[in-house]
């Protein structure tokens, strides 16, 4: 079964982006191509059982297994070596990511204090990376297992060839964007 975002995307927004940007060809219509959800846990250092839990709660909002990251140089002032596990990662593509997607839209960042939109600040290459201060905003994440706010990294890549075509595409989806 399609997503409902997935769905809008081809029979609304392509066709509506098509006219908007100017494009002479529906294949040159900018989409995304997948969502990468990043958290680096520095108490996975003194605890290795910390990472079991993130990479758990990452795995319950995504839908998806999530791998762990682990280090690639030896820092003494951080007490890390290298090959240690760090972090948790996970990539969304097609149905998943656009699941995420309307999830991360509508229901996460209306529950975010304080929120008045991200800054239309991409990579030049039409990629988003938003950071979220604290993952309690995912209705997934049960308050009684979690032993601390955290924060994580989204990156929304796109097959944008530009930043003005990425916002375009964005906005079309609701993707709450502050004034500049």
């Amino acid at each position: 079964m399609e997503a409902r975002l997935e769905k809008l995307y081809k029979e609304k927004i392509k066709l509506k982006l098509l006219e908007e940007l100017n494009l002479k060809n529906l294949m040159q219509v900018p989409k995304i191509s997948k969502i990468v959800l990043n958290m680096g846990v520095k108490d996975a250092v003194a605890d290795s059982k910390v990472l079991n839990l993130v990479k758990d709660v990452i795995t319950q909002i995504v839908g998806q297994a999530a791998v762990t990251t682990s280090a690639k140089k030896s820092i003494a002032g951080f007490k890390l070596r290298e090959g240690m596990p760090i972090g948790v990662r996970v990539t969304l593509r097609r149905k998943r990511m656009y699941d995420f997607l309307d999830k991360f839209i509508n229901i996460a960042l209306p529950r975010v204090r304080d929120f008045h939109g991200f800054a239309q600040k991409f990579d030049g290459n039409g990629n988003l990376n938003v950071g979220i201060k604290d993952w309690m905003v995912f209705p997934e994440v049960d308050y009684d297992k979690v032993d601390k706010i955290r924060g994580l990294n989204v990156t929304i890549q796109t097959t944008a060839k530009s930043d003005e075509q990425a916002l375009a595409l964005l906005k079309s989806f609701n993707m709450p964007f502050g004034k500049e």
